[in-house]
């Protein structure tokens, strides 16, 4: 059962998936056989959940190496945090017992560069709905913008993607009376992580989880 497993052991494990699908290895749990997909009919007991972008090159279960029912996985372009997907947070933690959450950007993204690109040159047509995930990272990435700019755009890229998480991580751990509960009195820990699209690894924006 998920509720079994701490933050900690959550966090482990996904470290070691990440090192075997950066290193081109595979775990046998990654299989779905007949008897686990009938066990899974029944039931899910994710052990993680984790928000990341919807970019086609970061598909989250295979960075991390996991199976089917091991992951609760929410997608969503610049892995912004919107009432949607607090709520997709709250079930999950609340009805699975799951003690972990990651927030996961990754290099390149396309969100980020968007409105990197609508900072520098604000459009007058924009979709209404492109322009609220803009809206969504526009203010973490506005005010390092200018502070990074003279280190190139690679900087400005890496600071403006962790400043994003960072800024998801902070809206969960203080957005929802539900998710503040768990985190308080249940164990349930929220942290960021960043996916390098050039190595292939997971880097964890914190050393020790919070307490």
């Amino acid at each position: 059962m998920s509720r079994s497993v701490s933050a900690a052991a959550a966090l482990q494990r996904l470290r070691e998936g990440n090192a075997r699908f950066a290193a081109h290895a595979r775990g046998t749990s990654t299989l779905l056989t007949a008897a686990r997909r009938a066990k899974l009919a029944a039931a899910q007991q994710p052990f993680a959940i984790v928000l990341g972008c919807s970019d086609s090159r970061v598909p989250v279960e295979i960075v991390f190496n996991q199976g089917p029912g091991d992951l609760f996985v929410i997608r969503v372009a610049g892995n912004i945090v919107a009432p949607s997907l607090i709520g997709s947070v709250e079930f999950a933690a609340d009805r699975f017992g799951t003690r972990l959450v990651v927030v996961m950007g990754h290099s390149s993204c396309g969100a980020i560069a968007a409105t990197i690109e609508e900072l520098h040159r604000p459009t007058t047509n924009q979709s209404p709905n492109l322009k609220a995930i803009v809206d969504y990272i526009r203010p973490c990435v506005e005010e390092l913008l200018k502070a990074k700019e003279s280190e190139g755009a690679l900087a400005v890229e890496h600071a403006a993607m962790t400043a994003n998480v960072l800024s998801s991580v902070n809206q969960l751990r203080h957005g929802s009376a539900i998710i503040e509960g768990l985190i308080s009195s249940d164990g349930l820990v929220v942290i960021g992580a960043w996916y390098s699209l050039e190595t292939g690894k997971v880097e964890f924006l914190e050393e020790t989880l919070p307490r």
